[in-house]
């Protein structure tokens, strides 16, 4: 199981970084937390923090059907945009939700100069391995 999520951490890393737009640097991806909710069989919770660098951007994806997720950004501003909503710019300290498949057209971070970070909370299918996919995939 273990080595099943690294597999799967290393594979989303490696789509992010490979389908990246242009020459902007790809946001790196940690997962800190994956617990199953003992009181909803078969949902997990799953925690990463997301850290953009000067510039740096995510390519347009989705997450697994089952996920709900809320984002904060804890450091610098990222820029949103899911599904229809228009493109929004956060704040440290300000957050926003992905619903059950939506698409994530734009994550990036709002500066050229300065570094983001934003943690990601994932509640999910507990059979889920791949937590992002690009567009297109």
């Amino acid at each position: 199981m273990f080595t099943r999520t690294l597999l799967a951490i290393a594979l989303a890393l490696f789509s992010i970084t490979a389908a990246s737009a242009g020459d902007k640097p790809a946001g790196k991806v940690t997962e800190v937390f994956d617990h199953p909710l003992p009181n909803v069989p078969g949902k997990s919770m799953k925690v990463v923090i997301v850290e953009y660098a000067p510039g740096g951007a995510s390519p347009s994806h989705t997450h697994p059907k089952s996920a709900f997720i809320y984002a904060t950004v804890l450091e610098g501003a990222v820029r949103s945009k899911v599904n229809d909503a228009p493109e929004k710019v956060y704040k440290a300290g300000e957050s926003f939700i992905e619903e059950p498949g939506s698409f994530h057209g734009v994550s990036a971070n709002a500066s050229d100069s300065e570094p983001a970070r934003l943690m990601a909370v994932f509640v999910l299918d507990s059979d889920e391995q791949e937590l992002v996919t690009p567009a297109g995939q």
